[in-house]
Parts: C-alpha cells; structure tokens; sequence
C-alpha cells in the first residue's frame, strides 16, 4: 500500500524514528512542557509520543513479516499501541506521579516524629539528628527545646523547627513520666 506515493512501511519507519527521537527530548528537556497536558490527562505528551512510537513499531514489524491488508496491520497495531500506553500508563506514571509526593517533605511535617541523636547537643548548642523516612534518612541539625544537654545515641522527639533547626527534647521508648502519679504509663 501506498500513500502519497511513499509505501506504508516507508511510513510506519519515519514515524518511529520521529516519535522515538521526539521521545527522548521529551524525556531530556521534558520539564519546560510540564503544564501542557494537565488539563487533559489522557492527552499527556508521554502517552501520545508512546502510543505513536508503538503504533509505528507494530506497523512497520507487521508490514515486513506478515502478508497482512494494510488496514488490519493499522487496526491491530493500533489495538496494540492501545494496550500498551494503557499499561505504561496505569503502571509506570501514575504510580511515579504518586511517588514523587510521597518522598518529599517539608520542616513543619517533621514535627512530632521521634529520630536520633549522631552528634551530641551540649546546652545552649546544636547536635545532629537523624530520621528515618519513606525516601531514606533525614539529617538535620538540632538543638535541645529546654536548652538543657542531650546526650548522643538518644531518642528524641521534635517539637518546633525554626530557621532550617529542630528543636528537640529526650524521648523515652513510648512512655510519658507523670509526676503527678510518679509512676510511668505506657502510651
């Protein structure tokens, strides 16, 4: 079959070295076009530059190995190409889109999380402290809310943060003192 005098194949080839090019440039400087397919999330460029690269792919494959009619190799490698930006879509970006939320954080979120002291905070000082998260260890300098010294290797819990600095106090393995009773509860 021919098209403006060009085979199918010829076609089906151009179109997936355009697509694929334009593909990796979407991937390399793919931030400048952030905002452009927020309005319609099907239309993102990543699925529409996918759905052509596979297009083309199973066009241009189907065209050279099998003696198909052109129009069921279209529509078959168009049902392909469907198939697969749906996966790629469904498994691979929207999970990632998910992800990325999920691994930041902010100062005001780290208030009320227990970490541990690596370096020592004398009074009136700073220490370093340490937090486990979902994307990895925090490290973040410290210094003690009551201005008293906390000793290195300790538990503590974060109160306030100020200026990029946590202000902690000791932390006692889920338990809270209650001098009233003196006696020790567990949380």
């Amino acid at each position: 079959m021919t098209i403006f005098g060009t085979s199918i194949e010829t076609i089906y080839l151009v179109l997936l070295i355009v697509a694929g090019s334009l593909t990796i440039l979407y991937i390399l400087f793919g931030d400048i076009f952030h905002g452009i397919g927020e309005a319609l999330s099907f239309l993102h460029p990543t699925l529409v530059l996918s759905f052509i690269t596979f297009f083309s792919a199973s066009g241009y494959i189907f065209e050279r190995v099998t003696s198909l009619s052109s129009i069921l190799i279209m529509a078959i490698s168009a049902i392909i190409a469907i198939i697969l930006v749906t996966l790629l879509n469904v498994f691979v970006l929207i999970p990632l889109s998910s992800a990325e939320e999920s691994l930041s954080y902010t100062e005001e979120s780290l208030k009320g999380r227990v970490g541990k002291l690596i370096i020592s905070i004398p009074q009136d000082g700073y220490g370093e402290i340490v937090i486990d998260s979902k994307s990895g260890m925090i490290s973040k300098p410290a210094a003690s809310y009551e201005n008293h010294a906390i000793e290195e290797g300790k538990q503590v819990l974060i109160i306030e943060v100020k200026d990029g600095v946590l202000y902690v106090v000791p932390y006692e393995n889920n338990r809270l003192y209650n001098e009233d009773l003196e006696k020790i509860e567990t949380i």
